[in-house]
């Protein structure tokens, strides 16, 4: 759903209302799974969750993209993704002390009060962020003056270079490329090898993160109780919020990407090592702060990968959605990494996931190399037809 998702956004150019609606109703979805009573209710409510969910993430990078310049995007990525890194770390507070304390209270046991407080606190952030959130630039007039918006998209058309990189009218005369003619957008996004290589690339990255669903998991293997797990679950967490504002931010900095999200993943490979090498608590405690640190890698990655397929901005709406939805398939892969009875242990999930790293690594550096290419190609032509600096891609 979020590729339908992102081309109506773009189409509808409401996000202040059409994401925070989606919210509201994934929260009451989510809510409503504390009354479920069978298997087939959960079934239910998660499949209808999925369909309201899909719209957020995809969503809210399409609105930032629209707003800053590449170079002011990684660490604008990384504030929207550290609410993913803070849920991971209070999450696992919030449900520490729900656990503990709710069972029972009113007739109902602790684990419907899990999805009962955190299903109202969603729906209320989401009817609170109706009056907060902006639209895209060039319909924000509500809140903008004249001159205002007129500097907004100004720096977004020269960010772009004006490029006009891609046709939106060339789609050839084959049948595909005339359907597929009445949405650009889509049609842009599904024929750029680009994007499907950024989608497998983060595909094999996102297979290697499947840890942190699992994490409470892991930190039990250092053979504590339930409530001590989930309190040792947090401050990796937030030791991986401020790794991760930091290399976004030094990203933006000076302009780089691809060095940032390598050398992220090869400090969460130190951590996999770690955690092979011994059952010692310390040890694969301060491994867990290497894994956590490897969203700082997700983070930037999102960033260039927007930058990489940005132009005509209906592209990108639909990019950034394919790229994000296709690389969930590694939490698919990921629910199979990690069975129980690989623990306590778990030596060969580790080494799944170290795979996949290194093949996100190597891939990342396939991409850079094609990028300076382009680079090259470009200039050259500048040289040879004196024509104005075009765009330049972020390596």
């Amino acid at each position: 759903m979020q590729i339908p998702s992102n081309m109506f956004l773009h189409y509808f150019g409401k996000p202040s209302k059409y994401l925070p609606i989606c919210m509201t109703v994934w929260g009451a979805l989510s809510l409503i799974t504390g009354f479920a009573t069978s298997y087939l209710h959960v079934l239910c409510v998660r499949f209808f969750l999925g369909f309201v969910e899909a719209a957020f993430f995809p969503g809210a990078l399409f609105l930032i993209s629209k707003w800053y310049t590449r170079h002011e995007l990684s660490q604008r990525t990384a504030f929207l993704s550290c609410g993913i890194l803070l849920s991971n770390a209070f999450g696992s507070l919030i449900a520490s002390g729900i656990l503990n304390s709710m069972d029972g209270v009113l007739g109902y046991t602790a684990w419907r009060w899990l999805f009962f407080v955190e299903g109202s606190i969603t729906i209320i952030v989401a009817i609170w962020s109706m009056y907060i959130l902006p639209d895209f630039p060039e319909n924000s007039s509500n809140w903008l003056t004249p001159s205002e918006k007129a500097i907004a998209l100004e720096r977004m058309s020269r960010d772009s270079g004006d490029s006009g990189a891609e046709n939106v009218t060339s789609f050839g005369n084959t049948t595909s490329a005339k359907l597929l003619g009445r949405w650009p957008g889509l049609y842009l996004a599904v024929t750029d090898w680009k994007v499907w290589w950024l989608a497998f690339a983060l595909l094999s990255m996102v297979t290697t993160l499947s840890f942190g669903v699992y994490f409470p998991t892991l930190a039990a293997t250092m053979g504590y109780g339930p409530t001590i797990s989930l309190l040792l679950c947090a401050p990796p967490w937030l030791f991986a919020t401020g790794i991760a504002l930091a290399i976004s931010r030094h990203s933006d900095n000076i302009g780089e990407r691809s060095k940032h999200i390598t050398s992220s993943l090869l400090v969460c490979v130190i951590g996999f090592v770690l955690a092979m090498s011994t059952m010692d608590r310390v040890v694969r405690y301060i491994s867990l702060f290497f894994m956590a640190q490897a969203y700082a890698a997700f983070i930037c990655f999102l960033a260039w990968a927007s930058g990489s397929v940005s132009n005509p901005p209906a592209k990108r709406a639909v990019a950034l959605a394919l790229i994000n939805c296709v690389s969930q398939l590694g939490n698919v892969i990921g629910a199979y990494v990690w069975p129980t009875s690989w623990g306590p242990t778990y030596n060969t999930s580790y080494s799944i996931c170290a795979f996949n790293s290194a093949l996100c690594i190597v891939m990342c550096f396939a991409f850079r190399q094609h990028l300076v290419w382009l680079n090259r190609k470009s200039e050259s032509l500048e040289a040879e037809l004196g024509a104005r600096k075009g765009y330049r891609y972020m390596l």
